[in-house]
């Protein structure tokens, strides 16, 4: 069996920090800390968690609040969950996923019980009933979104405003003059914050710049490939040249479909940008430039900032927000004569 001993051997520290590191109980600089999980994972170590949650008053449980309805998009959701669990465990840290459609129910139970040290929030509405519950309890909370009233919270999020502004820019600076938005399922623009500040940006950045737009949804609730297919048609007929798809991979491949049915080709004939991707656009059937969201990026911010509200060096709450990155495919290219 793997003691701490050689786990501080294998990191090259003492005892003691590795203790700190694991516990909790004093800060330990990330990078010391990472050697430190890397090194026990690597030889297989496993603290006694009962003496853990002793000696370092702490349960080593965060509680991961994502409700999931039927009309939910489970690959890019599971993406988040997936991304957060991972971070925590670098951190000697186990999630407690909250799946209730209510999302608020969880969340007052987990604070009520004392039962994890933070609580990350997922899937983040405009008008989010969870701000409240955050105010009011003691535990750190960390919304990996940004409601529209975030004052005093503590949040993550891609900086989707610039990545929409970067997107018009791109179109806009190789000669477009007409671009569509073909978006996310309607539902989300009720429920979610972030598809209505692409939308918002995407409309002022064109109308800025002297560019016309459409914009349209991907369905009412849910995928809609033939919604998706005949918006697209119709910002074709209507003499879009420029195209950015904010959406899922089948909406990406609903959009693709209708510019290969039309003998468009992309990168030659038409401009695609995929704006915000949650997901590896390379499995698309053809390249196109993407500003890509990454879970990783979000989830391992997020749960750095929930460890640090727990120790000596906590700060204010703030919005913290991840530049957006252009990846080049070359499917962005001047309009055709």
């Amino acid at each position: 069996m793997t003691t701490i001993h050689q786990v501080a051997q294998a990191a090259g520290v003492s005892i003691s920090t590795v203790s700190y590191a694991l516990s909790g109980k004093r800060p330990v600089a990330s990078d010391t800390r990472r050697r430190i999980m890397d090194a026990a994972d690597q030889l297989g170590y496993q603290p006694n968690a009962g003496a853990r949650m002793l000696a370092g008053s702490r349960t080593h449980i965060f509680a991961l609040t994502e409700p999931l309805r039927l009309d939910t998009h489970a690959p890019t959701h599971m993406n988040f969950v997936l991304a957060a669990s991972i971070a925590a465990r670098r951190s000697d840290y186990d999630i407690l996923l909250l799946t209730d459609e209510q999302a608020s129910a969880g969340m007052r139970r987990v604070a009520a019980t004392d039962l994890v040290d933070a609580i990350l929030v997922l899937d983040v509405a405009p008008d989010d009933e969870r701000v409240e519950i955050a105010r009011s309890i003691d535990i750190p909370t960390v919304f990996i979104g940004i409601p529209d009233d975030h004052a005093g919270l503590e949040c993550v999020d891609l900086d989707f405003e610039s990545a929409a502004r970067l997107a018009v820019a791109r179109v806009a600076d190789a000669g477009h003059r007409h671009v569509a938005l073909i978006g996310q399922p309607a539902v989300t623009y009720e429920r979610s914050n972030f598809p209505p500040r692409v939308r918002r940006t995407v409309q002022a950045e064109a109308d800025a710049r002297g560019i016309r737009h459409s914009f349209a949804t991907s369905g009412q609730t849910g995928h809609d490939a033939i919604q998706t297919a005949d918006a697209t048609r119709r910002a074709l007929d209507a003499g879009a040249t420029a195209v950015l798809v904010h959406g899922s991979d089948e909406t990406h491949r609903t959009v693709l479909s209708v510019l290969d049915e039309r003998g468009l080709v992309v990168g030659r004939d038409i401009s695609v940008v995929a704006v915000a991707a949650s997901f590896d656009t390379t499995s698309l059937p053809v390249p196109v430039d993407t500003i890509p969201l990454v879970p990783r990026e979000s989830c391992e911010l997020a749960v750095e900032l929930a460890l640090r509200a727990l120790g000596p060096d906590a700060s204010e709450p703030a919005v913290h927000l991840i530049a957006p990155v252009y990846l080049d495919a070359g499917s962005v290219v001047p309009p055709p004569e």
